[in-house]
């Protein structure tokens, strides 16, 4: 696994690095945003939602949970879920995540919630905020992503 940094100056530069890590998925892939209330969790995934073609907002799925996207909607099947109100790693098994990644893309916030769930080759991304507005992105690429995250690796 590699890992690495990367200073973002605003949410506009939050949204556009989630649309171009739209360029890189693929069904089965899931995107794990880690980081505290405020940070850009949704942001980002606005950004790899509208960049796969999605009009208008994203709406934040807190309350739902999940929200599926599928084609014409999206170029490629995209589940956005929600964790923050899970309070039980075993609550997760209702959701059906394990089946919708065949043919799925997962985008989860709040994935620590899934506590050792959490699928080996997951590319883990976490924001947290900076004093200056703006947001640091730490991201832990496993082998399934060598070759397609969209940043350079360090």
């Amino acid at each position: 696994m590699r890992s690495g940094t990367l200073a973002l100056a605003d949410a506009p530069q939050t949204e556009q690095l989630g649309a171009t890590l739209a360029e890189a998925l693929r069904p089965g892939d899931v995107v794990a945003l880690s980081g505290p209330l405020g940070a850009g969790k949704t942001t980002f995934a606005r950004g790899v939602l509208g960049a796969l073609g999605l009009s208008g907002e994203a709406p934040s799925p807190s309350y739902s949970l999940v929200i599926a996207y599928e084609p014409p909607d999206v170029r490629l099947p995209l589940w956005h879920v929600d964790l923050y109100r899970i309070e039980e790693p075993q609550e997760i098994e209702e959701l059906g995540l394990d089946d919708a990644r065949s043919d799925t893309a997962l985008l989860i916030e709040w994935p620590e919630r899934m506590g050792d769930r959490l699928w080996g080759d997951a590319l883990r991304l976490s924001l947290e905020p900076e004093p200056t507005g703006g947001r640091r992105l730490t991201w832990i690429i496993p082998e399934a992503w060598d070759g397609r995250w969209p940043l350079p690796q360090s």
